[in-house]
C-alpha cells in the first residue's frame, strides 16, 4: 500500500472546491441545482448534490452523492475491487449501495488534481445505537449470505487482514515515521511484536475471502419499510468471517454474549460457520488498536484529523495506548493458558 505525502494530489483533496465537485458532476448528465452539502466522512470527501433531473436515474429523492476517494490509499483497481464487490451484492439482492455505473463504469478520474471518484444514489436512513434480538438475526443471515457471494470471486489486489499487515507493517511505519513518543517507543515496539507472535498461529487455517471489513453498527443503517442496509464498504478486506461478526457486537459481557449467540445461530441458517475462528476476537480486537493508530498517523497532514483528533499528539494517548495493548496481551495469554485460544 502506497501513501502521498505532501503530494499535489493531496494538496488537491485537501482544496477541493465546490466548483471543481459541481463541474464534475456536470460530466455525468446531473441537472445541478448549485446546492452542495458536505458529508461526515473522515477517510474520503462526500458530498449530497442536489439535481433537477432525478427521474433521468430512477431515484426515489433529488439528490446524488459523489464520493472522492483519499489520494495514495487505494489503487484504482483496488477501489474497483470494491465496487466488482458492491456490484456482486446488489446482483444478489442484498441490502448495499451500490454505486452508480454510466456506461459500465463506476470509478471516474479527475486527471488534473489525480483524484479518483464515484457516485452512489442517495438513501437515507439512521445508524441503530443497538440492536434488537430480531435485528441481530436479520443481520446474521445478511452476513452469511454476503459472505457466501465474497468467497465467490477472488480480490488480490485487497488487504488480508492478519498479523502483519495490521500489526507488523503497522508498527513498521510508526517506527520509520518517528510518530511514537520515545520514552514508550521500546515498550510498544516489544509488545506489538509479543502479541504478533502469540496470535499468528491462530490464524493458521482459517479461511479468508472478500468481507465489509468495518461493520460496526455506524456502517449500519434501517430503512424506514426495507429494514438493514450495510454501507461504506471502503475498508473491504480479505479476512476471516468472524472481522465482520464481532465487530457488530464487540462487548464483553452477558448481554453481548446472547446477542453473539443469536446473531452466530442466524449465521448458521445460512451458512457453515467455524467455531475455531471465535478464537480471533481478541487478537482481531488488538490489531484493531495498532492499525486505527497507524490510520490517524498516516493522515496527520489531513487539517481535518487535527480538528478531530487533538489528543493524538499528547503522550497520555500512546501511554494509553500502550496500557490497552498490554492488557490485551496478558488476556491472550490468560486464555492461550487456560486452554480457551
Amino acid at each position: 500500500m502506497s501513501y502521498i505525502w505532501g503530494g499535489k494530489e493531496t494538496q488537491y483533496f485537501f482544496e477541493l472546491s465546490p466548483d471543481v465537485i459541481l463541474d464534475t458532476c456536470s460530466l455525468h448528465q446531473f441537472d445541478i441545482t448549485g446546492r452542495c452539502l458536505p458529508l461526515n466522512s473522515m477517510e474520503n470527501r462526500v458530498y449530497e448534490i442536489e439535481i433537477e433531473n432525478p427521474q433521468r436515474f430512477a431515484f426515489t429523492n433529488n439528490a446524488v452523492i459523489a464520493k472522492f476517494y483519499r489520494p495514495g490509499r487505494w489503487s484504482e483497481n483496488q477501489i474497483k475491487s470494491e465496487h466488482q464487490f458492491l456490484l456482486d451484492l446488489k446482483e444478489n439482492d442484498l441490502p448495499i449501495i451500490a454505486p452508480l455505473e454510466f456506461d459500465g463504469e463506476t470509478l471516474f478520474k479527475l486527471e488534473k488534481e489525480g483524484l479518483y471518484y464515484t457516485f452512489f444514489p442517495k438513501k437515507g436512513g439512521r445508524a441503530p445505537d443497538e440492536m434488537n434480538p430480531e435485528q441481530l438475526q436479520i443481520l446474521g443471515r445478511t452476513l452469511a449470505r454476503l459472505h457466501n457471494i465474497g468467497e465467490q470471486k477472488e480480490a488480490p489486489d485487497r488487504i488480508l487482514i492478519s498479523p502483519k499487515s495490521f500489526g507488523l507493517d503497522n508498527l513498521k511505519f510508526l517506527l520509520e515515521k518517528n510518530v511514537l513518543p520515545l520514552h514508550i517507543e521500546k515498550g510498544y515496539q516489544q509488545t506489538v511484536e509479543e502479541i504478533c507472535s502469540l496470535i499468528t498461529p491462530l490464524f493458521e487455517g482459517i479461511k479468508t475471502f472478500r468481507i465489509h471489513g468495518d461493520c460496526h453498527l455506524g456502517n449500519i443503517i434501517s430503512r424506514d419499510n426495507e429494514g438493514l442496509f450495510l454501507i461504506d464498504f471502503d475498508d473491504m478486506l480479505i479476512g476471516p468471517a468472524i472481522q465482520d461478526l464481532w465487530l457488530v457486537n464487540p462487548g464483553y459481557d452477558e448481554y453481548a454474549m446472547r446477542n453473539q449467540h443469536i446473531l452466530l445461530e442466524a449465521y448458521q441458517t445460512m451458512r457453515e460457520f467455524n467455531p475455531r475462528e471465535l478464537k480471533l476476537i481478541e487478537p482481531l480486537r488488538t490489531l484493531r488498536y495498532i492499525h486505527f493508530s497507524a490510520w490517524m498517523a498516516k493522515r496527520w497532514d489531513d487539517p481535518a484529523f487535527k480538528v478531530a483528533f487533538p489528543h493524538f499528539e499528547d503522550s497520555q494517548y500512546w501511554d494509553i495506548q500502550l496500557g490497552d495493548l498490554r492488557q490485551q496481551k496478558n488476556k491472550i495469554e490468560l486464555s492461550l493458558d487456560q486452554g480457551f485460544l
